[in-house]
């Protein structure tokens, strides 16, 4: 492979200093990722120190996301080491390439072995198919950010809060994040 061709990674910090050594350790275990998909247009790692995380094993973050045409692909992983972290996350990356590949393309065109009818019933049952086993429907009053917040805590949602956004005229998630501070999700179609 020529270097012109090689992917261009995007290493981030946040309350952690980027040594050389962290920095190449992230870009040596990240570029490995070109090997298992191709078409990434974006690679960005994030790398962060947590001091306040409730347990030593959560205070190294390592985040991975893959852009290309028609895909985003997200990790995040911790641990106590940025080392390991990082381990994590790249382990974490190369299964759900995996599956975004099983998902998304046909194997016989690649070139690939076609497998036994024995093979792909063992994998099938192996692999949890998630399913949607609730359906449910709500009337979206419009809100600003800071009454929305409000009213998920009102309601006890724990988790996220999904409300028509009264200023940007759109429909948000406001979700709770590890560290107990709130995100705000603002979607834009493509």
């Amino acid at each position: 492979m020529e270097a012109s061709m090689a992917l261009e990674i995007d290493v981030f910090t946040k309350d952690l200093d980027l040594t050389d050594k962290i920095h190449d350790y992230a870009i040596k275990k990240v570029s490995k990722l070109e090997r298992f998909l191709n078409g990434i247009d974006d690679c960005r790692v994030d790398l962060a120190y947590v001091k306040t995380a409730r347990k030593a094993s959560d205070r190294f973050i390592s985040q991975i996301t893959l852009r290309g045409k028609g895909f985003i692909l997200r990790v995040e992983e911790r641990a106590d080491s940025i080392d390991a972290a990082i381990d994590k996350s790249v382990d974490k990356m190369t299964r759900q390439i995996e599956r975004y590949k099983g998902k998304h393309w046909d194997h016989r065109a690649e070139g690939v072995a076609t497998k036994t009818l024995e093979t792909l019933a063992q994998e099938k049952e192996e692999e949890e198919q998630p399913i949607i086993v609730r359906r449910k429907s709500f009337v979206l009053v419009p809100m600003t950010e800071e009454e929305a917040l409000e009213e998920m805590q009102l309601l006890g949602h724990e988790e996220f809060f999904v409300f028509y956004n009264a200023t940007t005229n759109k429909i948000n998630v406001l979700y709770k994040r590890r560290d107990g501070t709130y995100g705000l999700i603002d979607p834009i179609l493509a």
